[in-house]
């Protein structure tokens, strides 16, 4: 396979040919006939793979980091290693486990960079205010209700998505693929590589989490 340095790429010039690929064929080819026609050079193959998957992946990296810009580049860069990896792949679950698992793998490495990046930049706030003398102070969350629906409504999903942007690594990425991406146990478990009884339990705690932090909204 040749080597690319992004999945626009391949988007751009394989429209053609993956258009007059799926006039010709009555059925739309499975996933794994198209990474295994990608293997063999087809970047129209994969250019499909990426038309199937590419929103998918960008929403479910956003519900993890709270961060759509970061979204992005964390989707495209799991297209580029499922592409650089299609050699190796093993067709021994859905494609969609195989794609999953290197965007939560993803996910997870940013948001550990970010907490690492975040616990540096508060630690030197608060020297340089120790230094200067000077008292920290927070300004409290304005708990004051919103008299207009719409703003409520906006008001409630912002909440949501900072709520589960607080849960722990290890209980976000099984509620987000339970309860917003509507994945079965089974396949939670295949994807995060545990038992369905661990995925079950964490998913019971990520709701107790989000209930005690959406008190206001409940």
């Amino acid at each position: 396979m040749s080597a690319i340095s992004s999945i626009d790429e391949l988007l751009i010039p394989a429209r053609a040919n993956a258009t007059a690929r799926q006039t010709a064929v009555a059925e739309p080819l499975s996933d794994h006939c198209l990474l295994e026609a990608a293997r063999t050079g087809d970047e129209a193959a994969f250019a499909e793979l990426v038309r199937r998957y590419r929103n998918q992946i960008t929403n479910y990296v956003y519900r993890l980091t709270n961060d759509y810009e970061s979204a992005v580049d964390l989707a495209q860069e799991t297209f580029m290693r499922v592409f650089r990896a299609a050699d190796r792949y093993q067709a021994t679950y859905a494609f969609s486990t195989y794609i999953y698992r290197i965007a939560t793998n993803l996910a997870i490495s940013e948001l550990r960079q970010r907490k690492r990046r975040r616990l540096v930049s508060l630690t030197g706030f608060f020297q340089a205010k120790d230094q200067a003398g000077e008292p920290c102070e927070l300004d409290p969350a304005d708990k004051r209700p919103l008299q207009d629906a719409t703003l409520v409504n906006d008001e409630r999903r912002a909440a949501v998505a900072r709520a589960i942007a607080t849960l722990p690594d290890k209980y976000r990425a099984p509620l987000v693929l339970r309860d917003i991406e509507e994945r079965s146990y089974e396949e939670i478990g295949r994807i995060l590589e545990m038992s369905e009884g661990t995925v079950k339990s964490r998913i019971s705690r990520a709701r107790t989490f989000l209930r005690d932090k959406l008190q206001d909204y409940l």
